[in-house]
């Protein structure tokens, strides 16, 4: 009986964990229409525009021609809205509902909690990152110099972009709070953040105030990755993206177990 106990008991210790990840996968496969096509067919249509109307007419980097250059940003952007959209929404419409109660009752962690969230979240990002990559093979070839570097930087994205999800959804008190974060924070940051032109053409002040955007990292690591070619180090890319996420996950975590706005 001990041994049936002591072999039971690592699975009981993560039922929470694994239960909490497949209820959220479900959730989002349930409705794949709004959570996977639309997001996939809106990006097609970002890959038509700049891909098969301005790909081959323009350069705005040397050896790759518009349509290279702009798919690997279309691609981030994918995983990064998604990512966000996933937990957020999630989140917030538990709390919105008060069923949260009836999760922070169950012998759940608070790491458990957040990585099951943010796994979730991840898994729907890369799963759209993927697809869109997939498609753009019909508008540019990308050489991909360094894949394993591209998969690291988009995992490290969606991560980021999940802890930033949880953390909206804490603090929004209504949907038109929580829709802010992504109209008036991150699209605008990604917009200026050279997913359309390099920052390295633009007059210094103008590149100078690129660099304090901190999606400019992610999205030109990414992009260095596949190309080969970026505006800065890959190294400082990852390592201001690691930082980032490290920061924003402590403070997802103690949000988490303080249970900040979770219980009212």
């Amino acid at each position: 009986m001990n041994g049936n106990s002591q072999q039971e008991q690592p699975f009981r210790w993560w039922l929470p964990f694994v239960t909490l990840l497949k209820k959220e996968i479900l959730r989002f496969f349930r409705v794949s229409v709004q959570t996977l096509l639309t997001p996939i067919i809106t990006a097609s249509l970002y890959l038509f525009v700049f891909g098969a109307t301005l790909g081959n007419r323009i350069s705005v980097l040397e050896g790759f021609n518009y349509a290279q250059f702009v798919v690997p940003g279309l691609i981030l952007m994918g995983v990064i809205n998604n990512s966000f959209a996933n937990v957020s929404s999630s989140l917030f419409m538990s709390r919105y509902l008060g069923n949260i109660v009836d999760l922070l009752v169950t012998p759940i962690t608070p790491g458990q909690f957040i990585f099951a969230y943010t796994l979730a979240a991840m898994i729907r990002g890369l799963l759209v990152g993927f697809v869109v990559s997939i498609i753009s093979l019909f508008f540019a070839t990308l050489p991909w110099t360094h894949l394993f570097l591209a998969i690291l930087m988009a995992c490290l994205a969606s991560f980021l972009f999940a802890q930033l999800g949880i953390i909206a959804a804490i603090y929004s008190n209504t949907f038109d709070a929580l829709s802010m974060y992504n109209n008036f924070l991150i699209l605008p940051l990604i917009y200026l953040g050279g997913v359309f032109y390099p920052i390295s053409i633009l007059p210094p002040l103008w590149e100078g105030l690129s660099r304090i955007n901190p999606l400019f990292y992610l999205i030109d690591g990414f992009r260095h990755a596949i190309l080969g070619v970026g505006d800065v180090p890959l190294l400082f890319s990852f390592a201001w993206t690691a930082l980032i996420s490290l920061v924003l996950f402590l403070w997802a975590a103690l949000l988490i177990k303080k249970g900040h706005r979770l219980r009212s």
